[in-house]
């Protein structure tokens, strides 16, 4: 029976750790590798690390550091960040990644999907999706590159798309919510829940167990995924790599 996750999701820029605020410049909070350590010692279900600076530098992935990670690592992992081939996604899971994120790679060249599918199989497969909440008109907005370029395609289209090119998975990060701790936007969930019938996962918001749960309540099975709510602590943000999970965690 398939159950809700509740994963980590950490952010590298410049090579160390940081946490951002609407997609603003973001706060250091630590080493990769040692965030890796701890999460080990926490047993997450799954832990998504996103390289920031990869695709907006136009650099491929780095896999040096991945594979230290992948070695030091002994939990699922899901990368994102300048991958652009299947043949990236390939090296990626030869290193013991479970998972591949594309973001900005798939809406330039959306054959790309199918390709890592065909690649490393469609279950290893995951697209990335930032949005944000339109301001005067009903629905939301797609952007890539750190929230710095406009997609044009709908979302709900755009959704349709990936499934039919056989992505496993899609992560919807609202740019809205993201590094605020406000509650994750329930509304959007419900949206793609109610767009397609594949695993999601959600990111943006979350500040406490309790909206990890209202989550779940919401959309059944999901991944829950947060950055603030495992990294810092306290009214005054002190930063402490920390995980949980909601005491019941149903579905």
């Amino acid at each position: 029976m398939l159950r809700s996750r509740i994963i980590p999701c950490l952010l590298i820029h410049d090579g160390g750790l940081v946490k951002t605020e609407k997609f603003k410049p973001g706060k250091y909070v630590g080493d990769p590798l040692n965030a890796v350590k701890i999460y080990n010692e926490k047993q997450v279900d799954e832990l998504m690390l996103l390289d920031i600076d990869a695709s907006v530098s136009g650099r491929e992935p780095d896999f040096g550091r991945l594979r230290n990670i992948a070695v030091e690592s002994r939990m699922p992992l899901c990368y994102g960040g300048g991958v652009t081939t299947a043949d990236q996604a390939a090296r990626i899971i030869g290193l013991g990644f479970e998972k591949v994120s594309v973001s900005a790679a798939a809406f330039a060249r959306p054959q790309l999907i199918r390709e890592m599918a065909t690649a490393v199989g469609s279950q290893s497969v995951v697209v990335t999706i930032d949005v944000k909440k339109n301001a005067f008109l009903p629905g939301y907005t797609i952007y890539t590159h750190n929230a710095r370029t406009k997609q044009k395609v709908p979302l709900a289209d755009f959704m349709r798309q990936v499934v039919d090119l056989g992505a496993g998975e899609i992560v919807i990060n609202s740019i809205d919510r993201d590094g605020t701790m406000s509650g994750y936007d329930l509304d959007l969930a419900r949206h793609a829940r109610n767009t397609v019938d594949l695993p999601l996962s959600f990111v943006g918001g979350a500040g406490s167990v309790d909206d990890l749960q209202a989550l779940i309540d919401a959309v059944g099975v999901v991944g829950a995924g947060a950055g603030s709510l495992f990294v810092f602590r306290g009214a005054y943000r002190a930063v402490l790599i920390n995980y949980t999970r909601p005491e019941r965690l149903l579905p």
